[in-house]
C-alpha cells in the first residue's frame, strides 16, 4: 500500500465512522445545539460536507479560493440522509482526485493557504482534511452525550 492508498483508506474510514455518528442523531434533535454560538447537529454535518468540497477545489487550485460558490449553500437543511445523498458525488470526485496523485505529489505539491496561515504539502493537507472531519465527529458524539442519546460504537 502506498501513501495515496493510505490517504484514501483513511478518508473512507473517517467518513464511514462519521456516518455512524450522523445517523445516530434523532430527527427531532437535528436542530439541537449546546449553546447559541454553536452549530446545530445538521449544520455541523453540512459544514463537514461543504468543507470537503471546498478543500477539493483548493487542492485543484493549489491554494485558497478567491471566490467560493458552494452548491450546498442554496439548499435547505432537511435531513442527514438528504445531506449525504447530495454530497455523495462530490465525495466520490474528491476520492477519485486523490487516486491520481503519485507518492512524489504528496510531498512535492504545495497547497498555499497563507491567507489563513499555512502552506502545506499535499499529503499534509489531505491528512488535515480527514482530521477536520474527525474533530467534528467527536464534537457530535459529545452533543449526543449531552442530549442523553445513545452513541454509536465507532471503534469497530
Amino acid at each position: 500500500m502506498n501513501g495515496t492508498d493510505t490517504v484514501v483508506l483513511n478518508i473512507k474510514e473517517i467518513r464511514r465512522r462519521s456516518i455512524k455518528v450522523w445517523q445516530a442523531i434523532p430527527d427531532d434533535k437535528l436542530d439541537w445545539k449546546p449553546d447559541k454560538e454553536a452549530m446545530t447537529c445538521v449544520e455541523m454535518v453540512r459544514h463537514v460536507l461543504e468543507s470537503e468540497y471546498y478543500y477539493h477545489l483548493a487542492i485543484k487550485n493549489l491554494g485558497s479560493l478567491k471566490e467560493f460558490d458552494s452548491p450546498f449553500e442554496k439548499r435547505p437543511l432537511q435531513s442527514i440522509k438528504d445531506e449525504l445523498e447530495f454530497a455523495a458525488s462530490y465525495h466520490q470526485q474528491f476520492l477519485d482526485m486523490i487516486t491520481t496523485f503519485s507518492e512524489e505529489d504528496l510531498t512535492n505539491i504545495q497547497i498555499d493557504r497563507s491567507d489563513v496561515g499555512y502552506i502545506r504539502s499535499l499529503g499534509d493537507m489531505l491528512m488535515r482534511i480527514g482530521y477536520h472531519e474527525s474533530v467534528h465527529a467527536g464534537q457530535l458524539l459529545q452533543y449526543l452525550r449531552i442530549m442523553e442519546v445513545d452513541r454509536p460504537r465507532i471503534w469497530d
